[in-house]
């Protein structure tokens, strides 16, 4: 897996889903690398969804936003479906503010009051 600067991207399979885990820094250095394997993914045929466990990301900006984004459009286009799973803090406040949290699926779950919201 290429390595990108300031994020862990680990992939895994469960169940006829792909899991993609992040670590760290979600932004407009390592977002090209995110792209990459979200793409990737999204071209298996076996493919039933895509989960996007952001719970470790420490830090998004709109590339990483973006990049998600593009990655929900194309799953879509294909009538798969892109869910984010683990959405907290600062990045959970960044999907609240740009009025992109209703686009998602998030944690199986097409409405944002499943999020857990921590004080």
């Amino acid at each position: 897996m290429p390595i990108a600067p300031d994020l862990e991207i680990t992939l895994g399979k469960r169940d006829g889903e792909i899991v993609v885990h992040l670590r760290g820094r979600l932004g407009i250095d390592s977002s090209p690398f995110l792209r990459d394997q979200l793409l990737a993914g999204l071209r298996e045929e076996s493919m039933k969804a895509m989960v996007v466990d952001v719970t470790e990301v420490s830090y998004m900006d709109a590339s990483g936003i973006a990049t998600l984004v593009e990655g929900l459009k194309i799953a879509r286009s294909c009538h798969n479906t892109l869910r984010l799973k683990g959405l907290q803090g600062r990045v959970l406040h960044l999907f609240e503010v740009t009025g992109l949290l209703e686009l998602f699926e998030i944690n199986g779950s097409r409405s944002a009051a499943s999020v857990v919201r921590v004080p």
